[in-house]
């Protein structure tokens, strides 16, 4: 099953800059290919928005400062919009349980930003982190990662405080067999709560 760990790091003030711009090119893109969306008669395939909103829009004179980010993030960004919008339609058809899922929306510069890279736009430099244009963050590493990280999310909350989210595989709780009934509970700061009051922590 997968999980996240997150981690506190410092960035350096060239460093906050950098992040400054790619959470910045990272919402415009998300925008600009949601304006796309909303014009056409069908939704246009992920490929094809990311060859017009990132591609071709480094070619003209108002975009053409995406060229300065990692190209990563900016994918996921439009990768993103279309889980937003397939979890809009599998609401709509019922396929999806929960509360309805509403038309995606325009991205504010709020409080907290994001961007998530990949598999070839970070990777592990000993106790640093490297993330492609940005360099070599250090995170305080409260606890090891269990494996290798398919993905690091870089988010910056409301506090000006940075983090690494990282997303890992981990071995499956196991359950005693012969309590086949036994209800798990996920939460927050209690990672998982079974119905036979055993707890998991939390991996942050």
């Amino acid at each position: 099953m997968k999980a996240r760990y997150q981690y506190r790091f410092y960035p350096t003030a060239q460093q906050q800059q950098s992040l400054a711009r790619l959470f910045g090119c990272v919402r415009v893109v998300y925008n600009d290919a949601l304006t796309i969306c909303k014009q056409s008669l069908k939704k246009p395939k992920s490929s094809e928005l990311q060859k017009i909103v990132i591609t071709q829009a480094k070619k003209t004179e108002a975009r053409v400062w995406l060229s300065e980010v990692s190209n990563i993030p900016l994918q996921q960004s439009v990768a993103d919009l279309d889980t937003a919008f397939k979890n809009f339609f599998d609401s709509c058809k019922g396929k999806r349980k929960g509360r309805k899922v509403g038309y995606p929306k325009f991205k504010k510069r709020t409080n907290t930003q994001s961007a998530r890279f990949r598999i070839g736009g970070f990777s592990l430099k000993g106790q640093g982190v490297y993330l492609a244009k940005i360099g070599i963050v250090n995170p305080i590493w409260s606890r090891e990662l269990p494996s290798s990280p398919s993905s690091v999310t870089v988010i910056k909350d409301g506090a000006n405080r940075y983090f690494l989210s990282f997303v890992v595989e981990v071995e499956p709780i196991k359950v005693n067999a012969k309590n086949q009934s036994i209800g798990i509970d996920l939460g927050i700061k209690t990672f998982a709560v079974m119905s036979n009051g055993e707890k998991a922590v939390s991996p942050s």
